[in-house]
């Protein structure tokens, strides 16, 4: 059994959709890479598994579990957290306020405020600070940590290179390669396509809401890669 598994997913803003017919299965422990030039429907993918958009019934099912149109909060105790694009901190909450809010729903498991500082140990240094003070990368180790704190089974990180320093996003992956390290599944949104091809079991290219290309890195070629990224 697939942990997570979408089949004819669709998604639409008003009159206008933006998602057709996406086919997927994420198996335990995997980490797959969704790329695709902007506009291409990787965000609102991940904001349809999320339930921050309604997508069709029976759509979407986490560990067998029929999850399509269940509320966000539902999704999340189910064991889905999203760190989402522009990190979304609340700017009137602490780094450790942040950080602790993704541990609402009480799922047990291995992350723990102390797991979460001992991976950025500049956070704990930075705990009583207001969280959108920090650097852009410690913004986004606390949007991680955050996520985290939920102890999903499937972590769904949206374009969480965006805007940062290569030495900063490759301090961002590491901590990537240790929570893959752990066995959580993993969903990667990138433009980077090598970035994210580096830490993918598998990856899907998106192009125009449709899935234009799939397979293994190293078993399909770049050029293969770029001609479903843009199209040609």
């Amino acid at each position: 059994m697939s942990l997570l598994s979408v089949r004819g997913l669709t998604a639409f803003y008003g009159d206008s959709q933006a998602l057709f017919g996406i086919d997927m299965e994420i198996a335990a422990g995997e980490t797959v890479a969704i790329i695709g030039s902007n506009g291409a429907g990787k965000s609102t993918f991940l904001r349809s598994i999320c339930g921050l958009l309604a997508p069709p019934a029976d759509s979407i099912h986490l560990n067998g579990r029929p999850i399509a149109g269940l509320p966000a909060n539902q999704i999340a105790r189910a064991g889905i957290a999203l760190v989402p694009e522009g990190r979304r901190l609340f700017p009137s909450l602490s780094v450790e306020e942040n950080i602790g809010l993704g541990g609402y729903g009480g799922r047990s498991g291995p992350w723990t405020l102390k797991r979460v500082y001992d991976m950025f140990p500049d956070l704990y240094i930075r705990r009583s600070h207001a969280a959108t003070k920090l650097s852009g990368g410690q913004q986004q180790m606390v949007a991680i940590g955050r996520a985290l704190m939920a102890n999903p089974d499937l972590l769904l990180c949206d374009e969480i290179s965006l805007g940062l320093a290569p030495r900063v996003v490759k301090d961002i992956y590491r901590s990537i390669d240790s929570i893959i390290g752990e066995g959580t599944s993993v969903v990667v949104v990138e433009q980077d396509i090598a970035q994210a091809l580096r830490v993918a079991d598998r990856f899907y290219c998106f192009q125009e809401g449709r899935v234009s290309l799939g397979g293994r890195p190293g078993e399909v070629s770049m050029a293969t890669i770029s001609g479903a990224y843009f199209g040609v």
